[in-house]
């Protein structure tokens, strides 16, 4: 009777280490396939998101260059059972905008944009709104000045917690006299998006210099941290 049950409890015992072993190999087979599930969401992701939103801006810039076209050419497509070629109405933007820009750099064109801005600005807010939307194409679009110089740390909201800043121009005028010190204009962005954040007048002796470029600045902002700048080579 003791030898059946030394049998019978070794039978148990190999069974019970089987049943780990089979449970490890489903538990490892189970986060390989998460992992690779996760690493597929990684890499398809992005750019999925990425074409799907050229997709979408493509056919919205079509269906608002499609209501400026006249409705014989319409006619004439359709008659002759001539396909819309999606993206055409981008192609016909650009174009558009193009021969605007050579329009307004001639002798005419800048007088009637000198016009409209003199009649723009006798306006009580459009005058506001136009001016700041001017200068902030003209930052961004200037091939002089770039919107950001440099990626600086420094500590805010207080001492011991560090943000990233992205410098836009020295501190000139009316603030730099008043607080009579070397400031740095930095724009605070915020997580993910940013677009907006606000701006600090900073001494630039209390910040410190980044060797990232301003794109990575971004990214790694966008990302709330993930996405960190590849190591620089020294």
């Amino acid at each position: 009777m003791k030898k059946e049950a030394k049998i019978q409890e070794r039978a148990i015992h190999i069974k019970k280490i089987r049943l780990e072993k089979e449970k490890a190999v489903f538990m490892k087979l189970g986060s390989k396939i998460k992992a690779y599930l996760f690493t597929g969401i990684l890499v398809t992701a992005p750019v999925a998101i990425t074409f799907y939103m050229a997709y979408k801006f493509i056919f919205w810039i079509d269906s608002m260059v499609g209501k400026m076209i006249p409705p014989r050419i319409h006619e004439y497509f359709s008659m002759y059972n001539i396909p819309m070629v999606p993206g055409l109405g981008l192609v016909v933007l650009v174009a558009l905008l193009i021969f605007v820009g050579m329009f307004a750099a001639g002798f005419l064109g800048r007088f009637f944009m000198s016009l409209g801005e003199w009649i723009v600005y006798k306006l009580p807010v459009i005058s506001s709104v136009y001016s700041l939307l001017k200068q902030v194409f003209e930052t961004f679009f200037s091939n002089k000045t770039q919107a950001f110089s440099k990626v600086v740390l420094l500590e805010y909201p207080r001492k011991g917690i560090w943000i990233l800043g992205f410098v836009s121009s020295d501190t000139k005028g009316e603030v730099k006299n008043k607080l009579n010190e070397e400031m740095l204009n930095i724009f605070i962005p915020t997580t993910p998006n940013p677009t907006s954040g606000f701006l600090i007048f900073v001494p630039k002796k209390d910040t410190i210099e980044l060797d990232m470029s301003v794109e990575q600045g971004l990214k790694f902002v966008i990302s709330g941290g993930i996405v960190e700048p590849s190591e620089l080579k020294k």
